[in-house]
């Protein structure tokens, strides 16, 4: 028999609250579980015997932070791993409040009764749950989430979207023998059990207000701490902190310097676009003494009527405050170049 459900009039988790028994075993292949899904059929879900959960694609595991082109790999699980305390479309159900009781809830089961794997590699598995019982079997096609949307009890942004039932002998038996296969492989997968578990337990942990502090620096400057490397760096070898410059600057000059020598060697540019009156002047005179010590040379392209201001800074000059570092950069005048 093939059964059709649309999640919008027919509910596929209706049809599962029907099926799932005290004995049942559960296998679910799906991108995206969330605490909700399981929340939306508890009742059942606590009656099984075993769930075994495949995610379609890697998730709850580390990428190799030295290969960029796995970047996009890692913004789509991080998405993924998220979805576990609620997928986009069960906003309004995290925002009831009820996240904590239903993590705690959700994680002792879990316990239990079920076990994660996810895919570590980039080969397609097909999106499925299987129902067995000691008297029948059943396989659900085309459900992607194990979530109160993917179950049809939230709305999600489809307009057409069918999800087969079918507990054709053959048929079943196909789909239960190779996700069995798949199961065991572990080429294929890996048990991210204990990384799940840990997920959900910290969505009920209580944490103190500097942790939630240190998560947010955590969380803003992340990327970039990992994508910089040691060239990138100011090198502070070369000296230029003991000179006359740098000890003129303010903190705010200090952290423009070394952010603006970051930028220059990683994107070969930069535009410092501080108000007037800010020291932009001192700022880059900072920067250029930086470049000097790593024998850099310096070319100055200003207007002709700052001309004075920068040769200042060159000369011997009773009102060069900056006589000791011994600057050296060219100046040309951006108006009168070819």
């Amino acid at each position: 028999m093939i059964q059709s459900f649309n999640n919008k009039t027919d509910k596929v988790g209706e049809d599962f609250k029907k099926n799932i028994r005290r004995e049942s075993r559960v296998q679910v292949a799906a991108g995206i579980f969330s605490i909700y899904g399981f929340e939306s059929l508890k009742n059942e879900l606590k009656k099984i015997h075993k769930l075994s959960f495949i995610f379609t694609d890697p998730t709850f595991i580390e990428f190799d932070k030295n290969k960029r082109e796995q970047k996009q790999f890692q913004i789509h699980a991080n998405f993924r791993q998220k979805a576990v305390s609620g997928s986009e479309f069960e906003i309004h159900l995290k925002n009831q409040l009820k996240g904590k009781a239903i993590a705690k809830e959700c994680r002792k089961w879990i316990e239990q009764k079920v076990e994660f794997k996810t895919n570590i590699g980039n080969k397609y598995i097909q999106p499925h749950i299987s129902v067995v019982n000691n008297d029948n079997r059943y396989v659900y096609m085309g459900i992607n989430e194990f979530s109160s949307t993917g179950f049809g009890f939230e709305k999600d942004n489809s307009i057409l979207h069918q999800i087969i039932k079918t507990d054709d002998y053959e048929t079943t038996r196909q789909y239960l023998r190779n996700f069995e296969d798949i199961w065991n492989d572990g080429k294929i997968l890996k048990n991210v059990t204990e990384e799940v578990v840990g997920y959900i337990a910290d969505l009920y942990k209580e944490n103190p207000p500097e942790f939630i502090y240190y998560l947010t620096l955590f969380n803003i400057f992340d990327e970039f701490l990992e994508d910089i490397s040691e060239d990138e760096l100011a090198n502070e070898k070369t000296g230029f902190k003991e000179s006359v410059i740098w000890n003129r600057l303010y903190d705010f000059q200090r952290d423009a310097v070394l952010g603006i020598i970051n930028k220059l060697e990683r994107h070969n540019g930069c535009i410092l676009a501080d108000s007037v009156g800010l020291g932009k002047t001192f700022t880059a005179l900072g920067i250029i003494k930086y470049y000097q010590e790593r024998n850099r040379t310096v070319l100055v392209l200003c207007p002709k009527k700052l001309g004075d201001n920068w040769q200042t800074f060159l000369n011997n000059y009773e009102d060069n405050p900056l006589l000791r570092d011994r600057l050296n950069y060219d100046v040309l005048f951006h108006t009168d170049l070819p």
